[in-house]
């Protein structure tokens, strides 16, 4: 049985005394069941800074006109194929999580001006040239990437990480631990060449 984002909505109230979900600033929707996000519902949360809504099934983003205030986005553990529709808050959102999805591309990323943390671990990322997608969000510091099929291509979680440092030479830590001087110096050096 599948629930609505109106009746989640409707339940986070009576689990919150009553406080209605428009004056929230942290909406937790996680585990509900959810197959279908509901841009009316949703964008009357107007003062919602995090919208938590891991856990659920939901196979595609929506619009989200309304959420002027959104910071953190989290939609782990869900059935979506691509990032898209961020437009709405592509100026204040900081953070998305999308792990543990079926995600391909990070097209759609490019409109978040200030987006500092990406956690996309566990989705379908094929190759770090996709990587390449993210130069445009020059604010980025933190990502994580483990467990998505382009970690195949290198023999080391350390070559990985020099390998995502090399196309995102601003970032501070990468799937969850400090990026270290000497990575950030392997990465600025010429590729070797082996014979």
């Amino acid at each position: 049985m599948t629930t609505t984002c109106a009746q989640a909505l409707k339940q986070w109230e009576a689990k919150n005394e009553g406080t209605p979900a428009a004056e929230a600033t942290e909406l937790n929707l996680c585990n509900q069941s959810i197959a279908k996000l509901d841009g009316k519902a949703l964008g009357s949360m107007k003062k919602c800074k995090k919208l938590s809504l891991s856990t659920n099934m939901i196979d595609k983003m929506i619009a989200l006109p309304g959420m002027t205030e959104l910071k953190i986005l989290s939609l782990g553990r869900n059935n979506l194929k691509k990032i898209e529709k961020l437009e709405d808050v592509s100026g204040t959102l900081e953070q998305l999580w999308v792990s543990y999805n079926s995600i391909a591309s990070l097209d759609g990323l490019s409109c978040l001006t200030n987006l500092t943390t990406l956690y996309c671990s566990n989705n379908l990322i094929k190759s770090f040239s996709e990587l390449e997608k993210l130069k445009a969000n020059e604010k980025l510091r933190d990502v994580l990437f483990i467990g998505n099929p382009m970690y195949a291509d290198v023999t080391s979680k350390e070559e990985a990480r020099i390998e995502i440092l090399r196309i995102l030479p601003n970032l501070k830590k990468i799937d969850g631990e400090f990026v270290k001087p000497s990575e950030l110096e392997a990465a600025q050096a010429p590729p070797s060449s082996e014979s």
